[in-house]
């Protein structure tokens, strides 16, 4: 079969044009040229596909195509496992629906107050982006009517149903009419997802992008770890390698804490990232991994689910996943979009075996190193390039990133070199600032002002 390898190619609908030239697609990924056809005919589709393989942008388009901006109904539902993916996903569909006149988008998750999201819902959304407990709340309380529903999206499904939304999805896709298309994209296929896949899909198109071996552009390495001395041998990785950022993947929740001790202890800049912090905390981390205030992450694997970062240096390893899959879709974070990227991980000896596994997944043999531990305060440790300064402001104060660059730029007396991203939420902001301008921005924010009013700024 042939398949499309241009946009251009594909009949979408004329208004879609802006949103591809605004993010520059030209051309198809692998994912978006099998399945897109299928999906713009309004067939029913369960896909295999890896993180970065472009799937967003797949069912986004689909979904986008078949949306009567006029007709004001929800008629796109897409159910994402964790708050930071759903984030992701609908910033993404808000670019791609530029050229989209009166288009509303809705991201409904749980972990912040109730309140907002009923008032946003008082004029129902033409999509909507959420978890599957707080869209299920909001059904219940006939804030949000899905009978409109034309197209439903699962999004990582295998990751929902480890997380125990099984559920709350059963229960939304009866709220939905049984004419609507269907779309179920995983990176696997338990049984438990076939038998989801059976319950809500009209004879589907299946469409797999291979995920089976880490790609060519990913140079791994494996080093038999010593289980008392894991940490330092951790930062000696870190200081032999030096990746500009890395992601570090613990099995446990607790040992993320532990690490980013340890790594601290060391001089590194590091944060942790795991289930058990509250949304705040959670968002700020990976505003400050994204905008290179802090150069490592220390996660477990589902807290990580929402990190969309295309340039990661390095992804490691702390102790191995129990199975194959994981391991793929750890290292696949890393050497995205045809950059080179890097694998490291500490192997013990009780984890051999699943070193075998990952070898009979990947087809080739592993070699071991050796890595010595630290074993003392190093010096030379890589500093992130950017601190990050909040603002107690966002967008329910009207704020915009072009305030925020005006006020340093104006009486903070900043070149704009030195402004990196600026990230805009509810209720307030953050700006990535080089390290070595960071207190004199402060300081300046302090006393000055912001579009004419007085905002708290902290340096995080």
């Amino acid at each position: 079969m042939t398949f499309p390898t241009a946009f251009a190619e594909l009949a979408l609908d004329p208004t879609l044009r802006a949103g591809l030239d605004a993010l520059e697609y030209t051309t198809l990924t692998a994912i978006q040229a099998q399945a897109l056809p299928a999906i713009l005919q309004g067939r029913d589709l369960i896909a295999q596909a890896p993180t970065g393989s472009g799937k967003t942008a797949a069912f986004g388009l689909g979904l986008l195509h078949a949306i009567d901006a006029g007709s004001l109904r929800t008629q796109a539902l897409v159910l994402c496992p964790t708050r930071e993916l759903a984030d992701q996903v609908g910033k993404q569909l808000r670019k791609l629906a530029t050229g989209i006149a009166n288009l509303k988008l809705s991201v409904l998750c749980g972990g912040i107050p109730l309140a907002p999201q009923l008032a946003s819902l008082a004029h129902a959304p033409h999509v909507v982006v959420g978890t599957p407990g707080r869209v299920l709340e909001l059904v219940q309380k006939d804030a949000l009517d899905l009978r409109g529903v034309r197209t439903l999206v699962l999004d990582e499904a295998d990751r929902m149903l480890d997380m125990g939304f099984e559920e709350p999805i059963r229960a939304l896709v009866k709220r939905t009419p049984k004419e609507r298309q269907s779309l179920l994209f995983s990176a696997t296929f338990p049984d438990s997802i076939r038998s989801l896949a059976t319950a809500m899909l009209r004879e589907p198109l299946e469409v797999s992008v291979d995920g089976g071996a880490q790609p060519a552009t990913i140079a791994a390495h494996f080093f038999d770890a010593e289980p008392a001395r894991r940490a330092p041998q951790l930062a000696a990785l870190l200081l032999e390698f030096r990746p500009d950022s890395a992601v570090v993947f613990c099995n446990m929740r607790r040992d993320t804490e532990e690490v980013v001790g340890s790594l601290a202890h060391y001089g590194f800049t590091a944060l942790a990232l795991h289930g058990d912090m509250e949304q705040r905390d959670r968002e700020e981390v990976l505003v400050r991994f994204a905008n290179r205030s802090c150069t490592v992450l220390v996660a477990s694997d589902v807290a990580a689910r929402g990190l969309d970062i295309d340039d990661i240096g390095a992804v490691i390893n702390y102790e191995l996943p129990t199975d194959a899959d994981t391991y793929l879709h750890r290292v696949g974070r890393t050497g995205r979009a045809g950059r080179k990227g890097l694998a490291l991980s500490l192997v013990a000896a009780s984890e051999r075996n699943r070193a075998s596994l990952i070898e009979e997944r990947q087809g080739q043999p592993i070699r071991f190193e050796r890595i010595d531990a630290l074993a003392g305060k190093p010096s030379g440790v890589p500093q992130a390039a950017m601190a990050t300064l909040r603002i107690d402001a966002g967008r329910t104060d009207k704020l915009r990133p072009g305030d925020i660059v005006g006020a340093l730029t104006g009486d903070a007396g900043l070149h704009k070199d030195s402004i990196g991203k600026i990230d805009v939420f509810a209720t307030r902001s953050y700006v990535a600032i080089a390290r070595n301008h960071a207190r004199h921005a402060l300081a300046q924010l302090r006393a000055g002002k912001i579009k004419g009013r007085k905002f708290r700024v902290s340096l995080l």
